[in-house]
């Protein structure tokens, strides 16, 4: 069989007029061949009846106390009424469905409640199903422990089941829809001239993903490309194929129309800096700055050490927790709230001289200091004033001319 997973978000979803698309593109794949496995979200978003923010708040508005195990058996029911809806749907307009929840599809996951990782999958029942000529739809964001507990793996879960069933299935492909056409070069709210890219690799987008662009999550791709299964962004409410990607260089090569150093732009705001200085006659500082932060499950990020001391960051909802930590150790620790890092990425910018100096260039132009930075082979970060950060994105954008 030629086996095609296409993974619907909430918003493909949340309208009868977004479910009428969903069909079309079920019922154009299997008239192009393809045995459908389809993986649905929960509908809409939050305030929605049945989006999955919406059902946490309902536990909020009860007590706030059900255990993690039974808020995971609530929450895969958004998912449940997504998949029925759709079945009941496509068997109206003539197409053979059956509905599997993630474990019943053979997703087995560890013990871990609301951030279950995937241990296999085991896709027999999917097969049976789909050599009968049924497309399969399974609902996302949900396993199975090996004693039958219901699990739910976590944000961006519906995206990992899609391409781990991808992986276990040897799918062609693995369309991920959205309500977007495609990765863009930049977020066309913030950057007007931003551009559909045809396709990318699988560490670009990997990076841009980690770095605020919220398309796919990171943990899929990294899957997809353990597996080297393709995927596709596209766009439920058009026929265009989006975004491809790949590190096939057969696949890339049709779409690929010149080289470049740079893909694209992202950025996460929200952020502050903290600056902690050793003390003298102390040579630990390092270690109990970051003792601490793990200690109290403070995540920290773009992580300067220096023998004088450690400058990094954390989310401004954990800043006022973190700086009173590094107080109650014996820091004095400095805190600038309100920023944001900038992610210049590109799979060809490694070892290409001069990307830091046109990044540096065009912020000068703007008049926008560089707090702090950092680099990898395929993303440059910058720490910025978030009340700067949409002229960044907008001069970064230009200097690299993405826009072309």
């Amino acid at each position: 069989m030629r086996i095609l997973i296409q993974k619907f978000g909430g918003t493909s979803l949340s309208t009868d007029h977004a479910r009428e698309h969903v069909i079309h593109h079920i019922s154009r794949e299997r008239g192009n061949g393809f045995a459908v496995v389809v993986v649905v979200s929960a509908m809409g978003r939050k305030g929605d009846p049945y989006a999955t923010d919406t059902l946490l708040q309902l536990i909020r508005d009860n007590g706030d106390s059900l255990p993690m195990r039974e808020r995971d058996m609530l929450l895969g029911c958004g998912e449940l009424i997504s998949a029925a809806a759709l079945c009941s749907l496509a068997l109206a307009n003539g197409i053979p469905s059956v509905v599997l929840t993630g474990g019943q599809a053979g997703i087995v996951t560890d013990e871990q409640y609301g951030q279950a990782r995937i241990k296999e999958v085991v896709p027999d029942k999917v097969l049976r199903y789909l050599r009968t000529g049924s497309v399969v739809i399974v609902t996302g964001f949900q396993g199975s422990t090996a004693q039958g507990e219901t699990t739910t793996l976590g944000r961006g879960g519906s995206d990992t089941s899609a391409t781990a069933l991808g992986a276990a299935l040897r799918a062609e492909m693995v369309d991920i829809y959205t309500d977007v056409n495609g990765i863009l070069t930049a977020d066309p709210r913030i950057v007007e001239q931003a551009k559909p890219l045809p396709v990318v690799s699988y560490a670009e987008i990997c990076n841009m993903a980690r770095q605020g662009a919220k398309v796919i999550h990171p943990r899929a791709v990294e899957i997809a490309q353990q597996a080297r299964v393709p995927l596709r962004v596209r766009s439920t409410f058009s026929t265009e194929t989006g975004t491809l990607v790949t590190d096939s260089a057969e696949l890339r090569a049709e779409l690929i129309v010149k080289d470049r150093h740079v893909t694209g732009i992202a950025h996460v705001s929200g952020i502050t800096q903290i600056s902690v200085k050793a003390i003298e006659g102390r040579n630990d500082v390092q270690l109990q700055v970051f003792q601490s932060m793990a200690k109290h499950h403070i995540s920290v990020d773009f992580i300067n050490v220096t023998p004088s001391g450690a400058i990094y960051t954390v989310f401004d909802r954990d800043a006022e927790r973190a700086v009173q930590v590094l107080k109650d150790c014996g820091f004095a620790p400095a805190a600038i709230n309100g920023c944001a890092k900038v992610s210049v990425i590109g799979g060809g910018m490694n070892g290409e001289p001069g990307v830091m100096a046109r990044i540096v260039e065009a912020l000068t132009e703007q008049g926008i200091s560089i707090m702090q930075s950092a680099d990898s082979n395929t993303t440059i970060w910058v720490l910025v004033r978030e009340a700067d950060m949409a002229d960044a994105l907008r001069s970064l954008h230009a200097k690299f001319e993405l826009h072309r």
